[in-house]
């Protein structure tokens, strides 16, 4: 599938590379289209565009023209569609950068601070400078141009919002100092300066860029300052208390994740999770033949997103050697069809389990779905990969906005129930993590867990400590055939979590050694 770039000089790529355009006519007739794609684009308009506004005679019969040589060049006859009284342009969600540089602003609006943050950087590291800057000479350009400088400047301001809001004020400073030079009269980065400033320690600062805008403003308007700036300046000249910073907590803070491919295809539910999980990804794609090279998929250009791809003889050894080499804190990799997982984990993986410094989430199934918030749930009895599985699944649901929950068990038969063990996790991911934990508790049957984690975006099981003689036990196995959810089985690694306690406590079974 074609890749459309217009945050930037227009391009084209396929398979093979980049397609190369024709003229600059070709070229504004394919920007004009991208620009309404999937809306019918009149042959009166293109002609206009094409022409500002002055079409010679002709215009109708160059504008087929130049449709024509685009099907050609571009490879694919029904990339655009004759649709009276013009042409349409067909691209699926994500085939435009601009598509999903929108997708990626729309979520961010819906999301915490610090997963807006991350999201926000990503979309705006979409941008390769001025849109269709190859085009800038032409009219229609100016007015595009326009528009989409005016929401990658507020997709900016929302950034800069989201890490104010995470206690970034001192890393904030000098870029909107620089910031402030380019927009002297945008009043909004004006007020962040001021409050990057104040947070800082540096009221004085801060006062005088208000008075800055305000001469700005009075000499080229002669208006004042709006009000949500003057009542900024009165709050700083009283200190308010409003003001003071918010504590810095992000739950994927520090973290990097490897996430390991075999072959050249990247799962896009791994690839999410792993978004989810750190603020920097590593994808290595591990090939069987030098051949393979050239099928390696190609991953939009983001922050945080690292991809290398070679030929590997070796799996286990070449995932040890960049998960030490590079200092991740998760590894993660898909797992194979259900009724394989338990040879899988003995025979494949038995080395890198034992000898990987840190935690490995193997994703069982497709469809990790976070749109609709819906829980991420973690049955929990306090074993070690347990609360591998907690720490990892409190990231996921902080960045993610979506709710965490504990599932324990039920009590009956002279024993006790899991909610003195659920609520004393709870506490420990809040006073680490700061996520907020709702505790659930389920029949300990393998029709109740099942029953208890429908609905949920994803599950998180850790592993029993008998796995590798007696594989993942029944209860397990039940959730990766029985249920619907994606699931993710995790495996502690030898550096200690941040969650589980020192001394082991009373633990809860899911007949988790059966």
């Amino acid at each position: 599938m074609l890749e459309y770039r217009v945050l930037g000089p227009l391009e084209v790529v396929g398979a093979r590379g980049e397609i190369r355009l024709g003229g600059t006519k070709q070229r504004a007739t394919l920007a004009i289209l991208l620009l309404n794609a999937n809306r019918v684009v009149s042959v009166d308009q293109l002609a206009d565009d094409l022409y500002a506004g002055s079409p010679p005679v002709t215009a109708v019969s160059q504008v087929q023209r130049q449709v024509s040589e685009l099907r050609k060049v571009l490879g694919d006859p029904g990339a655009i569609e004759t649709r009276p009284p013009g042409y349409v342009l067909r691209t699926a969600p994500g085939q435009t950068d601009l598509d999903r540089f929108e997708r990626l602003t729309s979520e961010a609006n819906e999301s915490q601070p610090d997963r807006a943050s991350a999201l926000l950087r990503q979309a705006l590291a979409l941008w390769r400078g001025a849109p269709l800057a190859d085009l800038a000479d032409e009219p229609f350009v100016v007015t595009a141009g326009l528009r989409l400088d005016e929401i990658r400047h507020a997709a900016l301001e929302q950034r800069i919002e989201a890490d104010l809001e995470l206690g970034s004020h001192r890393e904030l400073v000098a870029e909107l100092e620089a910031l402030r030079e380019d927009y002297p009269l945008s009043e909004a980065l004006a007020a962040q300066l001021m409050l990057a400033l104040y947070r800082s320690g540096r009221q004085t600062d801060a006062l005088a860029v208000f008075r800055e805008v305000r001469e700005v403003l009075v000499a080229a308007f002669g208006i004042e300052p709006g009000l949500p700036l003057r009542e900024l300046e009165r709050a700083i000249l009283c200190q308010d208390e409003s003001l003071a910073p918010p504590a810095a907590i992000s739950s994927t803070a520090g973290q990097t994740v490897l996430a390991v491919a075999r072959g050249p295809a990247v799962s896009g539910a791994l690839l999410g999770v792993a978004r989810l999980a750190a603020d920097e990804v590593i994808v290595a794609c591990l090939l069987e033949e030098e051949g393979h090279l050239g099928l390696v998929e190609r991953l939009p250009r983001e922050d945080g997103l690292r991809v290398a791809a070679f030929v590997s003889d070796d799996a286990t050894a070449d995932t040890l050697r960049l998960a030490i080499a590079h200092d991740v804190g998760l590894v993660l990799m898909s797992a194979p069809a259900e009724l394989a997982v338990d040879a899988w984990l003995r025979a494949e993986l038995g080395d890198i389990l034992a000898r990987c410094p840190t935690d490995i989430g193997l994703l069982i199934r497709e469809g990790v779905d976070f749109t609709s918030r819906n829980d991420v749930i973690v049955p929990f009895g306090g074993g070690q990969h347990e609360w591998a599985a907690l720490e990892i699944a409190a990231r996921i649901a902080g960045a993610a906005g979506a709710p965490l929950v504990l599932l324990g068990t039920r009590g009956g038969a002279g024993r006790r129930d899991a909610s003195r063990l659920l609520a004393d996790a709870s506490l420990a991911v809040q006073q680490v993590i700061g996520v907020e934990v709702r505790s659930a508790l389920a029949e300990p049957t393998e029709d109740g867990l099942v029953a208890a984690v429908e609905g949920a975006s994803l599950v998180l099981a850790g592993l029993p400590p008998g796995y590798r003689r007696d594989g993942i036990g029944r209860m397990r196995r039940a959730l990766v055939m029985g249920a619907t959810p994606p699931v993710l089985l995790v495996h502690g690694g030898l550096r200690p979590g941040g969650l589980a306690p020192r001394e082991s406590s009373t633990r809860f079974t899911w007949s988790i050694g059966a």
